[in-house]
């Protein structure tokens, strides 16, 4: 089978196959982190033996959901994940470890940029909140008193005499 010739109901949720469909029994969506696909499906969707699959698992580079019995269930995400191990590992040549630490380090540098976005919506806020502090106090300046303006001052001389 063709990993990117997935049909419809297996394929829901990868990317380039069908948009997830909603069951009206279940009343959830299916999406591509939903935990579908046990370790023989994931294998093949992956091209990949399922004991690459376990051996990946007990390294920590795909973890996959697990059922009430102990069994693997893989998202559409995890199986991306997979095919992405693959390529690094055999087109790019990069070890196991290699792998691990650049998913550790997407992973920390995704969250990085949550966060990001986290404080820059949180400053727009404190930027309109000061905006409209701002001008609530514009706004509240009476109106019928004259501002203060200092005499300016001239350049002529002044000559003092005292009295005698």
């Amino acid at each position: 089978m063709n990993p990117d010739s997935i049909g419809v109901g297996l394929g829901e949720g990868l990317p380039g196959g069908p948009p997830p469909r909603r069951s009206a029994a279940a009343g959830y969506a299916l999406t591509e982190d939903t935990p579908v696909y046990v370790i023989s499906v994931a294998a093949e969707l992956s091209g990949l033996h399922p004991q690459t699959l376990r051996q990946y698992d007990r390294l920590g580079l795909v973890r996959p959901d697990r059922t009430g019995g102990g069994g693997r269930r893989y998202s559409a995400r995890d199986i991306q994940q997979l095919r992405e191990v693959q390529r690094l590992s055999q087109d790019e040549g990069i070890n196991l470890a290699g792998i691990k630490r650049i998913i550790e380090l997407e992973n920390q540098v995704a969250a990085l940029q949550a966060r990001i976005g986290e404080l820059a919506a949180s400053l727009e806020g404190a930027a309109s909140t000061l905006q409209a502090r701002e001008a609530a106090v514009h706004a509240s300046y009476r109106r019928d008193l004259v501002p203060y303006q200092p005499a300016q001052q001239s350049s002529a001389l002044v000559v003092w005499r005292p009295r005698r």
